[in-house]
């Protein structure tokens, strides 16, 4: 009996290739460990993969995610696959895979961002407590209580909101504007009170209310569109300017008693923003340096902000018998408030951490 010889098809080569483990590749499963699991997404590498145009309350915290699920592993495969293409022809590293970075900055992979929105809350009554002391005692007449809030400090923290509502009234973020809107007036109750109890001088209150007015009504314009972009311009300059002026005059003038009182710094700082502004607008400095002049309003307003507690420790320091003028419930709102974003800003530095070290392909 003749046995014929029957040739069958035989299925690729690449299919009885066995699986080497890369010295460069990367690991899902590693991934997975790090990634805070949802039960609304079906992929765990969902929430690192976002929008540069997506919004959220925090102009750093996107949250639209950029590519699907099924996008996503079409992406990992087609890496891996090239991995082990180059390595079986020659051992050779791959590229990496690189991602922009704000994709790890998306508001779903910080497990603290409850806490920003509730840290809301306490700013928005922050100064009603003080507000309330400040009008029992007026009515009182015991004006030397309100002796016991410092202007100065009442004031860095006012142009800080300002200064805040100006970027997110910018970027129309609803949700920030609304509660910097009500961080500027309630502050400036505050400083109202202050003046009516000749705690504050005359021109100072005068000056400060002039740029109340002005910053609303400007920022309110520009929100709904209302404004030239030549005068929004001349508002962030202006913003840069007396931020860069009024935080080394108030730092100065907070320890008066123990030195010259003088507003020669305020001066100084003053010349050198303008210079400084007029050149950026000018193109007559590096990238860099322009980079530089435009975010100096937001280091300002940090400042402002870090510098009022200074002042209100310095005052309490001086006059510790006015401390009753001084509301503790207002005290403790800014410490919760303040406590839960520091919360998320921790949980958010980890999150960034763990994103990068899982994200990136290394030898």
């Amino acid at each position: 009996m003749a046995c014929a010889a029957v040739a069958l098809p035989l299925p690729p080569v690449s299919i009885y290739r066995p699986r080497q483990h890369l010295p460069c590749s990367f690991r899902a499963s590693a991934l997975r460990r790090h990634l805070p699991v949802s039960p609304h997404q079906s992929s765990h590498l969902r929430p690192f993969f976002i929008s540069e145009t997506s919004r959220s309350p925090y102009p750093f915290l996107p949250d639209r995610p950029l590519f699907g699920c099924g996008e996503l592993s079409e992406l990992l495969a087609s890496a891996t696959d090239s991995g082990s293409t180059a390595y079986s022809a020659k051992v050779t590293k791959p590229a990496p895979l690189m991602l922009p970075s704000s994709a790890l900055h998306s508001s779903r992979c910080i497990p603290g961002i409850k806490f920003a929105g509730v840290a809301n809350v306490p700013f928005l009554l922050l100064q009603l407590p003080q507000i309330i002391l400040n009008s029992r005692n007026l009515l009182s007449g015991n004006k030397t209580a309100l002796f016991a809030v410092p202007w100065l400090g009442m004031l860095t923290g006012l142009l800080g909101n300002l200064s805040l509502l100006s970027y997110f009234a910018k970027k129309r973020e609803t949700e920030a504007v609304i509660v910097q809107a009500l961080g500027v007036l309630s502050t400036y109750v505050v400083i109202v009170q202050l003046a009516m109890a000749e705690a504050m001088p005359l021109p100072q209150f005068a000056v400060t209310s002039a740029v109340v007015a002005s910053g609303l009504l400007i920022n309110f314009l520009n929100y709904f569109g209302w404004l030239h972009l030549g005068f929004w311009t001349l508002w962030e300059d202006f913003i840069t300017v007396g931020g860069l002026s009024v935080l080394p005059q108030v730092m100065w003038s907070t320890f008066v008693p123990f030195i010259p009182n003088s507003t020669l710094p305020g001066i100084i700082c003053c010349a050198v923003a303008l210079v400084a502004v007029v050149l950026a607008r000018a193109g007559k400095l590096s990238e860099k340096g322009t980079k530089f002049v435009r975010s100096t309003s937001g280091w300002t307003a940090t400042l402002l902000f870090m510098w009022m507690p200074v002042a209100q420790m310095w005052t309490n320091y001086l006059n510790p018998e006015n401390i009753r003028g001084l509301s503790a419930f207002s005290m403790l709102l800014s410490m919760l408030g303040n406590g839960l974003l520091v919360h998320w800003l921790i949980l958010g530095i980890l999150s960034t951490w763990v994103g990068k070290s899982a994200l990136h392909v290394h030898e």
